[in-house]
């Protein structure tokens, strides 16, 4: 998890005075899957074996996108889109699985996170700078709602009690694509290695001694970073109104995160990036969190064990969950 901050610049200098020599143990790949960079480096002495791994990995990431996409027709979820109100739609374990996961995360943050969104963000079209009308918004808002979708863990089904319910994972599949990767890197007998999905990371172990350094995107420069943090072998995921945005003629941004009270982008917030073991839950709750807001989502992240926040407000202004130590202002 997170170190004690206090030593962020040393601990930058020591690693850049001692950090390892660029040989081929470090294997680096990149990749494009689920509309996303995918960046893989672990630490493996075989090159040939490396290259191997590391389209197991990517295989996966295709397979995830192509089972959890609602833009591909064929997909699972689109499946279920079309027909779970009507009945009930059995679905693999996967799929069950990152559904689960999304439902308690709604739960957990009272609606803020809800995969029932799609049923208002599809009206919007970001590279077109389009967005509805409050007509067509409030049209969508009775289909928003993660209450309508029914689960049945015994049968492994999934049923809609409206029509026009559309389901999204875009707010959590990434993490779980993520997981599902340093599983593989796991099995394989990898210990040390840093994979990222956009926004989405997880780090197994540390970097042979040394910690991960990594960086948080200034939300309104891409070319800075707000602050650098020394990690290992933990998850962080960042959501953040700069990802997927426009402004429009009134000067307002108007971004991809929608709030499912109001069926407009949430307010409030410039990013939130959420520490946890593990990248499902850590890409599901920047999500939540976000929509929250900077009370509400440091109230829930202070109530979840093992789970941390670092929040940038409307203003720039960094704020810590209770349990990371605050760099001396």
């Amino acid at each position: 998890m997170l170190m004690d901050v206090k030593f962020i610049f040393f601990t930058l200098f020591s690693f850049l005075l001692f950090s390892f020599p660029v040989t081929a143990q470090w294997q680096q790949f990149n990749y494009v899957a689920m509309t996303t960079p995918i960046s893989l480096v672990f630490w493996e002495e075989d090159a040939i074996r490396a290259k191997s791994i590391s389209s197991a990995v990517f295989r996966e990431f295709d397979e995830i996108e192509h089972q959890m996409s609602r833009y591909i027709y064929e997909s699972e979820l689109s499946f279920v889109n079309r027909l779970a109100a009507n009945e009930p739609v059995k679905v693999s374990r996967s799929l069950f699985s990152v559904l689960s996961a999304a439902m308690e995360i709604s739960r957990l943050s009272q609606g803020a996170f809800d995969i029932t969104f799609a049923s208002v963000g599809y009206l919007y079209d970001f590279r077109k700078h389009l967005q509805p009308n409050a007509e067509a918004i409030q049209s969508g808002m009775s289909k928003l709602d993660y209450h309508h979708v029914q689960l049945d863990l015994n049968k492994r089904t999934v049923k809609f009690d409206v029509e026009g319910v559309m389901l999204d994972l875009g707010g959590i599949a990434k993490g779980y694509a993520v997981d599902q990767g340093i599983r593989i890197l796991q099995n394989s007998g990898v210990q040390s290695a840093h994979l990222s999905a956009g926004g989405d990371m997880r780090l197994l172990g540390d970097k042979k001694g040394a910690p991960w350094i990594i960086g948080i995107r200034n939300p309104r420069d891409k070319d800075k970073q707000s602050l650098i943090v020394p990690l290992s072998n933990t998850a962080i995921s960042t959501s953040g109104d700069y990802e997927r945005f426009f402004i429009d003629e009134s000067g307002e941004r108007i971004h991809h995160i929608l709030s499912p009270k109001t069926g407009k982008p949430a307010k409030g917030l410039q990013s939130v990036s959420i520490l946890a073991s593990n990248t499902l839950t850590s890409d599901g709750l920047s999500t939540a969190i976000f929509v929250l807001g900077l009370k509400d989502g440091l109230a829930l992240v202070n109530q979840l064990e093992g789970v941390d926040a670092i929040i940038i407000d409307e203003k720039g202004k960094v704020h810590y969950s209770a349990g990371l130590m605050q760099p001396n202002q």
